[in-house]
């Protein structure tokens, strides 16, 4: 209830305070308060000091830290997320993915060459939901993560976690995504030096009523000398004796492949930066000298390449791996000439292929370092 009166006014003649009421004011205000409560029927009277009702409870403000949950405590909780559909806002139409995102923790992979990698891990986890389901619990999803933690990763270790969660939910379609950055050791061209790589890897694990895939993403990042730009400064030095350097810039691929089903030889992270290396071998180096820096202007000078080359060298080798099954090439290079990038994509097979692409897809090809 609002009480408004526009004869109530302070006594002062002090101009910064003549719209309070004064005490005695506020009193009587209280005492109207009181009476309309009364007069309504209403139980609980006013307390014109504090302005709370008489049955107003009084809260600890000091946190229990004695206080232990037991199992009749847990099961009165009130869980929102599994109450009945009533609760549902909205339209009830089922939702294909819901779950969490860049939940981290460590995680021990195994490379190639034998050795236990304890990686920080971004993970993704989704699930799909019913129509008539209000929401799931998603601290299901980290907890069937850590059932898991101290193990060493593989598709196999992920296909357990993936299960333990959609039993848990009680969903059909979930996928697991795992963000990390992989280091590999790299030699230099020339120097003998050697310095880590980082590559910037997903596993990600999809049930579906089609069944299970396993999918990897990989951004390869390399140098990218434009032909054309090479032949007209070659052009300048041959018939005008003018000195002119083509335009070469630093560039990403983001290769994604499905490991293909009933393969057994393993397809390593390594693997799948050899068959990059292969197809585009001007990849950014770690380690330089100036013997270093000459041999990466020669490998540039023997390996020019345009966007639509890269897709199509890359997609080459990815077609020859028999453990390979549908892949993705998406290729952008970031033009040192022109104040926009060069891009492509290419895929093969249907888990790749879409009509619609992330607004901010080529966005998200830059390398930080």
């Amino acid at each position: 209830m609002n009480v408004y009166n526009p004869e109530i006014r302070k006594t002062s003649a002090s101009p910064e305070t003549e719209s309070l009421p004064t005490a005695e004011e506020v009193r009587d205000a209280a005492r109207v308060l009181i009476a309309w409560n009364a007069a309504a029927g209403r139980d609980a009277a006013v307390d014109p000091q504090s302005g709370q009702g008489s049955a107003y409870p009084t809260f600890s403000r000091d946190y229990p830290n004695g206080f232990e949950v037991d199992t009749v405590y847990r099961a009165g909780l009130p869980d929102l997320q599994n109450g009945p559909e009533s609760l549902i806002k909205g339209a009830k139409r089922s939702i294909q993915h819901v779950g969490i995102s860049n939940f981290r923790l460590p995680i021990r992979f195994h490379s190639r060459d034998g050795d236990d990698l304890p990686l920080e891990t971004s993970v993704t986890g989704s699930v799909s939901l019913d129509a008539n389901k209000k929401g799931i619990n998603m601290s299901r999803i980290m907890r069937s993560f850590y059932k898991h933690a101290e193990r060493e990763f593989s598709f196999e270790v992920i296909g357990s976690v993936l299960k333990s969660y959609v039993d848990d939910l009680d969903s059909l379609d979930a996928r697991i995504q795992m963000r990390i950055s992989y280091p590999m050791r790299k030699q230099s061209l020339r120097s003998g030096l050697s310095g880590f790589q980082y590559y910037n890897i997903a596993l990600e694990m999809i049930q579906s009523e089609a069944g299970i895939q396993r999918i990897l993403h990989l951004d390869y990042v390399y140098s990218s000398t434009c032909p054309c730009s090479l032949e007209l400064s070659e052009h300048a030095r041959r018939t005008r004796n003018q000195m002119a350097t083509p335009h070469s810039q630093r560039s990403v691929a983001r290769v994604s492949v499905e490991v293909a089903p009933d393969v057994p030889e393993v397809l390593w992270f390594e693997d799948l930066v050899d068959l990059c290396n292969a197809a585009i071998p001007t990849e950014t180096q770690v380690m330089v000298k100036r013997e270093d820096e000459q041999a990466f202007a020669e490998l540039n000078g023997a390996n020019p390449i345009f966007v639509e080359d890269a897709v199509r060298l890359l997609c080459e080798q990815l077609e020859a791996d028999p453990r390979i099954g549908d892949f993705r090439v998406v290729a952008s290079h970031q033009e040192s000439l022109h104040s926009h990038d060069a891009v492509s994509i290419l895929t093969n097979g249907e888990t790749f292929r879409q009509h619609s692409y992330d607004p901010r897809l080529f966005d998200t090809l830059i390398h930080t370092g």
